[in-house]
């Protein structure tokens, strides 16, 4: 899931500065989960902004915000209260702003939110970064725990050497990767891996901008 923040309130209120009336979009998927752009999040918004005396024409969630073909659907089927409004507030992840961006035409769309990592839903409120979707996984040699992730080096073969206590040497207060795969490959015998000479990445799997056609 994608993992948001929302933005301070004084950034939020100086983006709207000129916009007297705002449209509200969260999402139901991703910024619902990490409790910034669900409905309680919208009605907080709504609040706020109100209190600035500006006015909330309406607010929605997308299920998902990101899905285009949704967002043209939504916009056409709420026109009227789009139309009525100067600016659209998205409190969604990055690439749901673009969507609605792209799905909703002629209104400018305000991110209240800060896109911040691909991550794993923990628990309540916790989230953590395990893929930073280079393009090319390679976590079967490592047994699902990415190096290039993981490791604040980004390291394919291997520890750096200056980790103590198995904590790394950019940040005591994490673990070493490549211990965390060591101690993986050997309760699973596999230890064999760590022997394995990983080719250079391919940089430019990570070109952008990406389209892909399935």
């Amino acid at each position: 899931m994608i993992v948001t923040r929302k933005k301070e309130t004084e950034v939020i209120l100086g983006m709207l500065k000129g916009y007297k009336s705002v449209f509200l979009i969260g999402c139901a998927q991703c910024a619902t989960m990490c409790k910034t752009g669900g409905e309680q999040q919208l009605c907080d918004m709504q609040a706020l902004l109100e209190a600035e005396g500006k006015v909330a024409t309406g607010k929605a969630i997308l299920d998902p915000a990101c899905h285009l073909v949704k967002v043209k659907q939504f916009a056409y089927q709420n026109k009227d209260a789009i139309k009525g409004a100067d600016a659209i507030l998205a409190l969604t992840c990055g690439d749901g702003v673009q969507a609605i961006k792209d799905g909703i035409m002629g209104k400018t769309v305000l991110p209240a939110l800060d896109t911040l990592f691909l991550g794993e839903f923990e628990r309540g409120g916790h989230f953590s970064q395990k893929c930073v979707l280079c393009g090319e996984c390679i976590i079967d040699k490592t047994d699902a725990i990415c190096p290039i992730t993981m490791c604040a080096k980004g390291l394919l073969n291997g520890p750096c050497g200056g980790s103590k206590n198995k904590k790394c040497e950019v940040d005591r207060e994490k673990d070493c990767a490549w211990i965390l795969i060591y101690e993986r490959l050997k309760v699973l015998r596999k230890l064999e891996n760590m022997e394995k000479i990983a080719c250079p990445r391919d940089y430019s799997l990570q070109s952008r901008p990406q389209k892909v056609i399935v």
